[in-house]
């Protein structure tokens, strides 16, 4: 089974990492970036098709915003809370926010449906998006790809003692999302506390 997926990467391997971008999967990424140390892919059309796959999905989610705010209103009520938090950076931040919406877990989707449901500019939008996609995937990429080598030596032992691996994956995947929780707390009390002093 191991073979056959190494052997679709092969065959349809940009395929698969435009797909894989739209969904904005730093593995995918990662995985394209070791597939180029090892030749299986190349190098600057990896980053160009991720880049391409990650504007391809913030432009989905950003039209989602722009055509159906009375469904976002009605399927994603129990997710205000973030969209309270995008219009905050949004209007803190400026433009900047589409670069740095690609890093805030949690928010990756729902910055770029807020941003559709305000008046921006769906050009300069499209534009920035397309720019900061390039730069995530470039980002992304290139450790593996310098480090390819590395990668597969600790995957090769992660493979051999997988008891040990695994809770150690998931207690960096525990400490991630508690960061980001903490930091959605924050921006809302800190949009709280502004409200109450207005």
């Amino acid at each position: 089974m191991e073979e056959l997926f190494i052997g679709w990467l092969k065959e349809y391997g940009y395929i698969i990492l435009f797909l894989w971008s739209i969904l904005e999967g730093e593995i995918g990424l990662i995985m394209a970036g070791i597939m180029s140390h090892t030749g299986d892919m190349q190098y600057f059309m990896a980053v160009f098709v991720a880049g391409l796959g990650g504007f391809a999905g913030d432009q989905i989610y950003f039209y989602i915003g722009r055509f159906n705010k009375g469904f976002i209103q009605r399927r994603l009520h129990n997710q205000r809370r973030k969209f309270a938090i995008a219009h905050l950076l949004l209007k803190k931040y400026g433009w900047p926010i589409i670069f740095m919406q690609r890093y805030m877990y949690g928010l990756r989707t729902v910055i770029p449906m807020s941003i559709g449901i305000t008046k921006y500019s769906a050009k300069q939008f499209a534009l920035i998006n397309l720019l900061s996609a390039w730069v995530w995937a470039a980002i992304t990429i290139t450790p593996a790809y310098f480090f390819g080598a590395e990668i597969l030596n600790i995957l090769a032992v992660a493979k051999q003692h997988w008891y040990f691996a695994l809770p150690v994956a998931g207690a960096f995947l525990y400490a991630v999302y508690t960061y980001f929780h903490k930091l959605e707390q924050h921006l809302l009390q800190k949009r709280q506390s502004r409200f109450s002093d207005s």
